[in-house]
């Protein structure tokens, strides 16, 4: 499967993890099947995705509230355009509106990391972009559970819940549906009540704490509360890493797209790296 990150520094054999941020968004759409293919051709360890529920109840993989930044709703819902933005929530549409979206071809026109101009992706993967849709969460996971792979999916939380948990509750039905094994996945949250009642309906689902959502977020961080934290690496120190690994907690830090500082975090005892370029940090060449 995924190789680790080797830089003469420390063991091939180093157990951590290369996670691909939304699949490899560097190369394909986020959130997307097709970005999903090309993060395990990279060779990560496990994509990453982030989980939020439509109109009618169905878990899809999308990370924005809006639909306006990945998809071309605005177009397609034109009889909705006004001065309110939240219009374009998907949470106010249905899974069979939101399939009538495109969710790829704003990628060759945004070129968001530029691998586009520098000639990382050939004109046959955008053409094949044109036909990606907003993913079901079920889709995701056969496809991972095809693969033989693993996934992290994040629970997001933009307050348009209906009722309590009803993100959590949806994710473990489609989770429980699919008969992906509970190995393969992990959940992780900046809810982090979201992901207590993940430990007391599946304690075989390993989870994970969002920490660092802000710089004010961080400094009221205490660990303690779950076994592992991932946490903006924009936001600590190596020497903070290597206290929470010493104390026994998994560390994993989001998002780094640097070789040096991924093999500095590996080298402080991170567990996971998660990345928008799995194919540098794995070195597996796809260009």
């Amino acid at each position: 499967m995924g190789r680790a990150l080797y830089n003469g520094r420390f063991s091939p054999t180093s157990m951590t993890e290369i996670i691909a941020h939304r699949g490899a968004r560097s190369l394909a759409p986020e959130n997307t099947l097709a970005a999903a293919k090309t993060a395990w051709q990279s060779g990560a360890h496990r994509w990453e995705t982030d989980i939020q529920v439509t109109r009618d109840g169905h878990p899809v993989l999308f990370h924005d509230a809006g639909l306006l930044r990945c998809t071309n709703a605005k177009t397609r819902f034109a009889h909705l355009r006004s001065d309110d933005s939240k219009k374009f929530l998907l949470s106010q549409f249905t899974l069979a509106q939101l399939k009538e979206l495109d969710a790829g071809s704003w990628f060759a026109k945004m070129d968001p990391f530029s691998t586009i101009q520098k000639g990382y992706v050939t004109q046959q993967a955008l053409a094949g972009f044109m036909a990606e849709k907003i993913p079901t969460l079920e889709e995701g996971l056969l496809l991972t559970k095809s693969l033989d792979w693993k996934i992290n999916l994040e629970l997001k939380d933009h307050g348009t819940d209906p009722v309590s948990f009803h993100t959590v509750d949806t994710t473990l039905a489609a989770v429980d549906a699919v008969e992906i094994r509970a190995g393969q996945v992990v959940i992780s949250s900046f809810n982090h009540e979201w992901l207590d009642r993940v430990r007391h309906l599946r304690p075989d689902i390993h989870v994970q704490a969002l920490v660092g959502e802000s710089a004010d977020n961080m400094e009221h961080f205490t660990a303690g509360r779950f076994s592992a934290y991932n946490i903006n690496a924009d936001l600590v120190n190596l020497f903070f890493v290597q206290n929470l690994v010493t104390r026994g907690f998994e560390v994993n830090l989001f998002t780094v797209n640097d070789l040096e500082a991924a093999s500095r975090f590996i080298q402080a005892g991170a567990k996971g790296i998660i990345t928008d370029f799995p194919q540098i940090l794995t070195k597996r060449c796809l260009y």
